[in-house]
């Protein structure tokens, strides 16, 4: 299967500085769930492209990350994973992801005698155990708040 994953490392300084100015223009346009028509100022072009909306969210995303001096990985969510790949997404160690694996709490496949996880399934248990730690976190939050712990509520 092929993934078309594309991998950008961290930016120059100067890509950075273009991410944050580019970020900072396009930012009024993000998150309005509609295309967005670009023309381009230095070019023969008659007609603006216009990108989906959810292309603009992605980008903004990409900017962002750029603009903070961070590489950026895309992934396709029908990709098929190694394991090295699914434990770095989930920055977690191979061993404890084979553990997860085993244990049937992310779905997989063999070939032969390599697994091979979907990116789609890798993220439903991100999103998962992010919930799950959100709620644990507001939990502690309520006890300590309870328990007059110098977290008072605001």
């Amino acid at each position: 299967m092929n993934t078309l994953t594309h991998r950008l490392l961290p930016p120059t300084p100067r890509d950075a500085v273009i991410a944050r100015s580019t970020h900072e223009a396009l930012s009024p346009y993000g998150g309005m769930d509609q295309p967005l028509k670009l023309r381009f100022g230095d070019s023969e072009q008659d007609h603006p492209i216009e990108l989906p909306a959810g292309a603009v969210d992605l980008l903004m995303h990409v900017l962002e990350a750029m603009a903070a001096g961070q590489g950026v990985t895309l992934i396709p969510e029908s990709a098929e994973l190694t394991t090295v790949q699914a434990a770095d997404v989930l920055n977690i160690s191979r061993p404890f992801l084979i553990k997860l694996l085993d244990q049937k709490a992310i779905p997989h496949r063999k070939v032969g005698k390599h697994r091979r996880i979907l990116m789609e399934d890798v993220m439903a248990y991100k999103n998962a155990i992010d919930r799950e730690r959100e709620l644990v976190l507001e939990q502690l939050t309520l006890d300590a708040q309870t328990h007059d712990m110098g977290y008072g509520a605001r």
